[in-house]
């Protein structure tokens, strides 16, 4: 197309993170996102109703409140309301990081169902408070530069694979069959499905990847009699647990305290996946994006906690998915949510895709926790690595993260139930380690240069000090120098 000032213009290119396809591929790809984060998501209930003693009965009600509350979050994130929600492919689910405070606050009012209704108060009042702190998040984003954030993403990869890892071996350490021929021949069945296909097909079904291979593998798996589908006989059609099922729920200051302090430390480590999904659909991440970001995380988590449920964060092996299908859209994701409310409203659909058995998804997740890491790299890839303090601080975050994630004992010694929170998780300790050292070596004690004073021609004569100092030169943002390669050190 020829313009008025005889330059030719081209029509810009669609952008992939707006691309709405047809609906039945919206449906699979949706799908495929789910199977994703399923067992995450449901893991995260299972175990606080273990720590604090429910019935079977009682844990099924939390699962499905769960499955629920993550819909909601992932639709606030991925389609938004004015002032809230990222509006990029952004899956939500529940965040197992709050695991260790909820069981502590649970048993302190009593365990049981008598301490699920100050659970939720305290899950609710965390929410609100992110919510209303959000603003004050997205101003930390210039201490993000591409050397913290790359560092954050390969640590949530690297500590992940031990995940990967469990479900490959079956699900439980302590089981005699764990890490057996048999679960080792399952996880392979879907990891080389996904490979095969990775490499010969084309187009949609290139994309179908991950999805095909847990098919795969869950059809070899019911073939040898390694799944079992009972669950579906049993389960409901229809069912939801009405909100305030519990109870009214109840405030306490110290519960509201811990849970709070945990809603930062998962806030901290969203923003770094954040960028992480930025970097892969192309969209830069700024400081408003962040706000409505965590307002959305935040509103969330008020709604999980009156509907029976828990705080939510950016759930890392669909960001792997992201990366590894190459599909951006947000609309797509939008489609994960709603079937994850149907999969909330009807249990029977969820028995189905619980039956999945763990050495299955373990050969999926060892591909999309591992791709978290590369995308980590990748970003890295934008630092100044030759700058030895950018090199010491990534090597001591990933060395510090991989801590609880070799041996998760060290929890086991600190004297609070919230320093047990941090130290039982590496994507915690490899977070919060990177943006002090970032701090520490770029930020604090940094000063403006002197005013350089010319030297003049040996016959200029004395040289006379200027009456007002010179203003000194501008300075790049915070943390740009990290980005920039060959910057010098100050």
């Amino acid at each position: 197309m020829l313009t008025t000032t005889g330059r030719t213009t081209y029509p810009k290119p669609s952008d992939p993170v707006e691309e709405v396809p047809p609906l039945w591929r919206l449906g699979l790809l949706g799908l495929q996102h789910v199977l994703a984060f399923y067992a995450g998501a449901v893991v995260m209930p299972l175990l606080v109703a273990q720590g604090i003693g429910l019935p079977p009965d009682e844990v099924a009600r939390l699962v499905n409140s769960s499955l629920l509350a993550c819909g909601v979050a992932t639709l606030l994130q991925a389609v938004g309301l004015p002032g809230i929600g990222i509006r990029l492919p952004v899956v939500q689910g529940m965040s197992t990081a709050a695991v260790p405070s909820l069981v502590s606050v649970g048993l302190a009012a009593g365990g049981a169902t008598a301490g699920l209704p100050t659970i939720f108060g305290a899950v609710i009042a965390a929410g609100l408070a992110l919510f209303l702190v959000a603003p004050v998040f997205s101003r930390l984003v210039r201490f993000f530069p591409p050397l913290v954030t790359g560092t954050i993403v390969a640590v949530v990869g690297i500590t992940l694979m031990t995940v990967a890892a469990r479900q490959v071996g079956g699900g439980d350490p302590s089981s005699t069959t764990f890490g057996t021929l048999g679960h080792l021949g399952l996880a392979g069945v879907t990891l080389v499905v996904i490979l095969l296909l990775t490499k010969v097909a084309r187009g949609f079904v290139a994309t179908l990847a991950v999805l095909l291979g847990l098919a795969a593998g869950t059809a070899v798996a019911a073939a040898a009699g390694k799944t079992d589908f009972s669950g579906i006989g049993e389960a409901g059609w229809f069912g939801m647990t009405a909100p305030f099922h519990y109870g009214a729920p109840r405030f306490d200051l110290l519960a509201v305290l811990a849970v709070v302090l945990v809603m930062v430390i998962i806030a901290v480590e969203s923003i770094g996946q954040f960028f992480a999904i930025g970097e892969i659909t192309g969209r830069e991440v700024k400081g408003p994006d962040i706000t409505r970001a965590l307002r959305a995380d935040g509103a969330a988590t008020v709604l999980g906690g009156l509907l029976n449920s828990f705080p939510t964060t950016v759930y890392s092996q669909n960001i792997g998915l992201l990366q590894l299908t190459r599909v951006k859209s947000r609309w797509i994701v939008a489609g994960s949510g709603v079937i994850m409310l149907v999969l909330g409203l009807v249990p029977k659909v969820g028995a189905v895709v619980s039956a999945m058995p763990a050495p299955v998804l373990g050969g999926a997740t060892i591909v999309l926790f591992s791709t978290i890491a590369v995308v980590g790299v990748h970003i890295l890839g934008q630092a100044d690595l030759t700058d030895s303090r950018n090199t010491i601080l990534v090597a001591t975050s990933l060395g510090i993260g991989f801590l609880p994630t070799a041996f998760p004992q060290f929890a086991e010694h600190m004297p609070t139930r919230q320093l047990q929170a941090l130290f039982e998780s590496g994507i915690m300790l490899g977070t919060l380690t990177a943006v002090v050292l970032n701090l520490f070596f770029h930020h604090l004690g940094r000063r403006r240069p002197d005013p350089v004073v010319p030297t003049p021609p040996a016959d200029a004569g004395p040289v006379r000090a200027p009456a007002s100092p010179a203003a000194p030169p501008t300075e790049d943002p915070a943390g740009s120098e990290q980005a920039t390669a060959g910057t010098a050190r100050r």
